[in-house]
């Protein structure tokens, strides 16, 4: 499952973050106020389409691998469903819906297929992180704490702090921030830490929501010598 949580999601942000400024309010009462937000934006959600800069950061070799593109979500038959078009270095789709990721390299003309089975839940718990999904909700997941208002991307925003409770998910990550967007209830920043010490960030720009989403923003182009590889959770 890493390998290919590694070439989906998220994982965010600019390397030098802002300094964080003094929050006023107590931890529990900034997190309760943060967390209603989220579930506010939640009820109303239909759809959020947004331009992403993903990086990949792998500490053994000290580099930095940074995707562009554009990314989606959706509220469909009562769950949040993603996908990404990326367009550098190399194009590359992502559709995550109905329990199943695939990644789609046009490249190589090929599809890897992934079904999470019994992990479904855990992976579908970051896959929509900020996007559609309950705030409070993130507590059966998680152990979250507030960490304050910072300013990320031009917005001054509220950061968590979410540290994965499921063994099977710690395997890959190790903890994630989240800067929310207050007057939104959507996440404009995220940072995915690895245990290797790896880390994954993900900045999202131009963010609308609730407008419709591109006829063909979910379904994978490929061709008919497309080649298919699934393996399973």
């Amino acid at each position: 499952m890493r390998v290919t949580l590694q070439s989906l999601v998220l994982g965010t942000v600019v390397v030098g973050w802002l300094t964080a400024s003094a929050w006023p309010q107590s931890e529990t009462t900034g997190l309760d106020s943060v967390l209603a937000q989220i579930d506010a934006a939640a009820r109303n959600f239909r759809t959020t389409e947004a331009k992403v800069v993903w990086d990949q950061y792998q500490k053994v070799i000290n580099e930095t691998e940074t995707q562009k593109g554009k990314i989606y979500f959706r509220r469909e038959g009562g769950e949040i469903q993603m996908a990404a078009d990326f367009v550098e270095p190399d194009r590359k789709y992502v559709i995550y819906g109905g329990g199943k990721l695939q990644v789609y390299q046009p490249k190589i003309d090929q599809v890897n297929e992934y079904n999470p089975g019994k992990s479904r839940s855990d992976v579908e718990s970051f896959l929509v992180l900020g996007f559609g999904g309950s705030g409070h909700g993130l507590l059966k997941s998680y152990d979250v704490k507030f960490l304050g208002k910072e300013t990320a991307n031009g917005i001054e925003t509220e950061k968590l702090e979410l540290i994965p409770k499921s063994a099977r998910l710690k395997n890959n990550i190790a903890r994630i921030l989240l800067w929310i967007d207050p007057a939104r209830g959507v996440s404009v920043q995220q940072q995915f830490f690895e245990p290797s010490g790896d880390y994954r960030m993900a900045k999202y720009s131009d963010i609308q929501i609730n407008q419709k989403l591109p006829d063909n923003a979910f379904k994978l182009k490929t061709t008919g010598k497309t080649k298919f590889i699934s393996a399973q959770g």
